[in-house]
């Protein structure tokens, strides 16, 4: 399956003709430091397709634009769109990062760290204590630095990612009274 992009500028000159539905699937966190004006926070390990169409009502035939961070995340959930049948998604080449380059409008809140350098210190601190373990007590801890290993080369190579999953689950990356589901509705370039 083909995944259709928009860069962020061209997306911006449509939003100038009327309304499009911007979906942003990062954390709520995530979305909370930066986002892309008005768009609604649906995170990808959250995401119902048909419940994101459904709550379109009207607006079923428009497309639905879809970004992330930097473009990844974006495109898995246009994935799961396409999967459940709806083909009118279409990702916003280089996510949030390349729309707030562009020096199109933004929504600036509480600073954090980004899923994807959670992702990198837990990895880095499992990899060493794995090797500093199997050094110090025994060798078979190498397995615990052999199985991180692992499942970033899955993550390479599949382009998901098991423990950013994990991580976005994780009480330091919700956000209180926002649940996702509340912004099922919400429209953008009103």
């Amino acid at each position: 399956m083909s995944v259709t992009t928009i860069s962020p500028q061209e997306l911006a000159e449509r939003c100038k003709g009327g309304r499009i539905d911007l979906l942003d699937v990062r954390t709520p966190v995530e979305h909370r430091e930066l986002h892309a004006a008005d768009a609604r926070n649906v995170p990808l390990d959250r995401l119902d397709p048909a419940a994101v169409m459904q709550a379109r009502h009207d607006k079923r035939d428009e497309p639905l634009y879809v970004i992330c961070r930097s473009g990844s995340r974006g495109k898995q959930a246009c994935e799961k769109f396409l999967t459940a049948g709806f083909m009118n998604v279409v990702n916003v080449e280089g996510g949030t990062l390349a729309w707030a380059e562009c020096g199109l409008p933004v929504v600036r809140g509480k600073k954090a760290i980004s899923l994807e350098r959670q992702v990198r210190i837990a990895a880095g601190s499992l990899v060493l204590l794995g090797v500093l373990l199997g050094w110090l007590v025994h060798p078979a801890f190498l397995a615990l630095a052999a199985f991180v290993a692992a499942g970033l080369v899955f993550a390479g190579i599949t382009d998901t990612c098991g423990m950013g999953l994990v991580l976005a689950r994780m009480p330091w990356n919700r956000v209180e009274g926002a649940p996702a589901e509340c912004c099922a509705t919400k429209e953008v370039c009103s």
